[in-house]
């Protein structure tokens, strides 16, 4: 039996249509969960603030086209690109998302400690981090700004849900970290992602106690401002998965309606 093209295949039986990929980036800086956003300087949408992305070459992955569009796009060197820790989210297909043609989009997430502002290139006119908040839109300078260009809104709201939910069950939060933290910083990771305040010494208990997940480092504290005294710096543990899981407190109860 052939492994090549079956007898009678016909490729053009089928309407052609483009795969991209799209990245949703993410970072803390100055206490606040930020996402990677450039301006698109060619139609559609010229103007307009997008996730960073673009085709896929016909002789490349979806792996490797995410990490050549983001090095295009943002000015971010190879190394940072290549220490990304990038992952599938979805693929979206919806017929019109993309008014020049059909396109299939592979969108990831990417997580990453703060980074200089980066630069634009490529197709992009200039690359920015936006508040991106731990619900609602990103912050931008006008309001007729906040809706980002094909449907990206949708994936980069899929993309915050699904790195909230992985941190309860995943040590994925390190990401965010430098390569040495304190727990201070890292609490205030899940604090930023979640949109919630968490009580010190329980965090501080449950990180402790989950093996593997993060790894003392032999060498001396870090004084991190204040009056109190400094603390212990720990690096990301070898473990993958939280057991027990470091799962985010419920809402708040609404209001009881008055009598």
């Amino acid at each position: 039996m052939s492994a090549g093209v079956p007898e009678g295949y016909d490729p053009h039986a089928f309407w052609p249509f483009a795969v991209a990929v799209d990245l949703a980036v993410f970072t803390v800086r100055d206490g606040a969960l930020h996402v990677l956003l450039v301006e698109r300087g060619q139609d559609p949408f010229r103007g307009r603030w997008a996730l960073p992305g673009g085709f896929v070459l016909p002789r490349e992955s979806a792996d490797e086209a995410a990490r050549r569009e983001l090095a295009e796009e943002t000015g971010l060197g190879p190394d940072a690109v290549d220490a990304l820790h990038l992952e599938q989210l979805r693929t979206y297909t919806a017929p019109d998302r993309d008014p020049r043609m059909r396109v299939v989009s592979v969108a990831y997430a990417a997580l990453l400690p703060d980074l200089p502002e980066p630069r634009g290139g490529g197709d992009a006119a200039s690359a920015r981090w936006r508040d991106a908040g731990s619900t609602g839109p990103p912050a931008f300078d006008h309001d007729h700004d906040r809706n980002l260009a094909f449907d990206h809104d949708r994936i980069l709201a899929d993309a915050r849900d699904r790195i909230g939910a992985k941190l309860e069950y995943t040590c994925l939060a390190t990401e965010f970290c430098p390569a040495e933290f304190t727990l201070g910083e890292l609490q205030q990771v899940y604090e930023t992602v979640w949109g919630v305040e968490l009580d010190r010494p329980n965090f501080r208990r449950k990180v402790l106690n989950a093996p593997g997940f993060v790894q003392l480092v032999d060498r001396p504290p870090r004084r991190t401002g204040g009056r109190g005294k400094p603390a212990a710096l720990y690096r990301a543990g070898g473990a993958t998965a939280l057991h027990p899981p470091l799962l985010r407190p419920p809402p708040p109860e609404p209001p009881s309606p008055a009598p």
